[in-house]
């Protein structure tokens, strides 16, 4: 479990990042930070992992206050994806994904191996564990940063933008392999992005945020859409767009799924079963 209480973080000069926020995260949740730049939410992630200390407040794991904790101690046993890999480039991907292991004690020969077959977890042939990152793609970069973060077998992941730097396809089969890793290995997830669309599909728990890290909203994805809080949270996950209102339209006789802007979202599976409650709660 990770909590925030009363957080703020202020810079010398006045500029102030985060104002006041509080918030509990569950153990093996995945929740995700949404907000526009300025919104705070990366500053509230690195407080996590203390890459940076607030100003005021408390972030606790499993009630242990993390301010107490030495920051190199910490990090090693909390998994850390960032937008750009962060991959050293003089070392091997599989010296890459061994860094925290190694470095913990753990013998080289075991620490490789074990990084090997956390490649083929996140869908990267082992015979790649040879080669550079310079070698690999952005989107095979992207993988092994998060089998690096994996490697120590930590119990909460921190995600700061990790797909946003690869083009859409990539994007979406990273978000699809975050998932399947999610439901296999039920980890405590804290993921930021500035994408609604990606919040939503993430997260079990998202958090809109506002400038200074207020909290406009929180709730699962079917609880925002259907209850916006304000006109803030109605204009960013765009249903005063007409974005999130969907009807039908046929063509060729195929039922496809249009937007209120006209762009087609996809195709209706008819077959699907539909999911929800009496109290429209569809989860």
């Amino acid at each position: 479990m990770i909590r925030f209480e009363e957080v703020g973080k202020s810079y010398p000069g006045g500029s102030t990042a985060v104002e006041d926020f509080s918030y509990t995260i569950d153990s093996h949740a995945s929740v995700v930070l949404v907000g526009t730049s300025g919104s705070g939410k990366t500053t509230l992630l690195r407080m996590v992992n203390r890459m940076v200390d607030p100003t005021r407040g408390r972030v606790l794991i499993d009630d242990e206050d993390v301010a107490r904790v030495d920051p190199v101690k910490l990090r090693r046993r909390i998994g850390y994806v960032m937008q750009s890999s962060g991959l050293l480039p003089h070392r091997t991907v599989v010296d890459n994904v061994a860094t925290v292991p190694v470095l913990t004690g753990t013998p080289k020969r075991e620490a490789r191996a074990h990084a090997l077959d956390l490649l083929e977890m996140v869908g990267l042939s082992r015979d790649l564990g040879s080669r550079y990152p310079s070698q690999l793609s952005g989107g095979q970069q992207q993988r092994v940063g998060v089998a690096r973060a994996l490697a120590s077998d930590p119990n909460i992941l921190l995600m700061d933008e990790p797909f946003g730097a690869v083009d859409p396809i990539v994007r979406a089969e990273l978000q699809s392999e975050l998932l399947r890793l999610q439901k296999d290995l039920g980890k405590t997830i804290l993921f930021v992005t500035h994408d609604i669309d990606e919040a939503f599909l993430l997260g079990d728990q998202v958090v809109v945020l506002k400038p200074g890290g207020e909290i406009a909203q929180a709730g699962t994805p079917q609880e925002i859409v259907a209850n916006p809080a304000d006109s803030f949270v109605e204009s960013f996950i765009g249903t005063a767009s007409g974005k999130r209102s969907l009807h039908i339209e046929t063509v060729e006789g195929t039922p496809v799924v249009v937007d209120g802007s006209g762009h087609a979202i996809g195709v209706l599976d008819e077959a699907a079963p539909v999911r929800g409650t009496a109290g429209g709660d569809p989860r």
